[in-house]
């Protein structure tokens, strides 16, 4: 049994304990809200988990693993405080936002034969081994696409000459760490480190970015990464082979995926499902890392090592773009 709890109070940590709740062996047990009127309310939803308002006292319960849903601002000191006290952590992206904590996190983890790895969707979908094998199927690839464009609905109050959390610089947020990292993961999982990159990013009010591009150059192909909070996108993201082309509706969760082929064929590889039941498949497989290390250890070292590379990526492109 894996008792676990979570930090914040949001939809998305929302969306995790409904589909964490559905793997076997893992119950819900804390949770640490800044107010404990915000936490008694997330408690109530799931039968009645226990409420912390001091994050000391929450890592010094008796949880087994803990899911970090706060400001990206707070991932790398909550991180390391929940691993100082024996907590399996699993941290929602970005993992960290400098590139040499996630190093010095990683190592502390393995000091104490605990798990410590990023709550990414993707890495945990079927979906990535249904498109790696289509890949296969479209001839030689030399384009590829991907893009999340999100108008956020903090987009109105940014107008008004607010600043809202998502579009301030100081919570460590904007679009690529928000929305740029998930196209980022697809094409370094499926393609792998790019040769050389090419990016620049646009700015709001705020001094946040809002907007951002990267093209990643390969030996005879070139993926190109586009996203945008302050846009919405409706075209979805395609990789593109001389025998066929991949359509990815939702490139965050690798939803809604059909091949198209040169004969004028098609056929459809992954279709649509609910959020918690994705996260659920991240939530069995943090559940495995913890419970059988061994026998999944070649699973979790390769989930980091892609993560390693991401963070490698962005921060190159958090650099050359001027991203605080």
């Amino acid at each position: 049994m894996v008792k676990f709890g979570v930090i914040g109070s949001g939809w998305i940590a929302e969306e995790f304990v409904k589909g964490a709740i559905l793997v076997d062996g893992m119950t819900f047990s804390a949770i640490y809200s800044r107010t404990h009127e915000k936490g008694e309310e997330f408690s109530a939803k799931f039968g009645g988990a226990e409420v912390y308002t001091d994050i000391v006292k929450f890592a010094e319960s008796d949880i087994d693993a803990v899911y970090i849903a706060s400001p990206n601002c707070l991932h790398y000191e909550q991180s390391k405080l929940m691993l100082e006290h024996g907590k399996h952590v699993l941290c929602e992206k970005p993992i960290v936002t400098e590139l040499e904590q996630f190093d010095e996190l990683l190592n502390l983890a393995k000091s104490r034969s605990l798990i410590y790895t990023e709550a990414i969707m993707m890495l945990h979908q079927p979906a990535r081994k249904i498109i790696k094998d289509a890949l296969k199927e479209i001839g030689n690839i030399t384009t590829a696409h991907f893009d999340f464009s999100q108008l956020s609905s903090k987009y109105e109050a940014l107008k008004r000459g607010e600043n809202p959390n998502i579009f301030n610089p100081k919570m460590l947020t904007g679009c690529l760490r928000d929305l740029g990292i998930y196209c980022y993961y697809p094409a370094i999982d499926f393609f792998g480190m790019p040769k050389k990159i090419f990016s620049s990013a646009g700015f709001v009010e705020t001094g946040a970015d809002g907007y951002g591009t990267a093209v990643l150059d390969y030996d005879g192909m070139q993926i190109t990464l586009t996203y945008s909070k302050i846009g919405q996108d409706y075209t979805g993201s395609q990789i593109i082979g001389d025998k066929g082309t991949i359509t990815i509706e939702s490139i965050s969760k690798l939803t809604g995926v059909k091949a198209h082929y040169s004969d004028g064929s098609s056929k459809i590889l992954v279709e649509e499902d609910e959020k918690h039941i994705l996260m659920g498949r991240e939530a069995q497989d943090f559940y495995n890392y913890i419970t059988e290390p061994d026998k999944f250890k070649n699973e979790y070292d390769e989930c980091n090592k892609i993560i390693s590379e991401v963070c490698s990526v962005m921060y190159r492109v958090k650099t050359e773009c001027g991203i605080l």
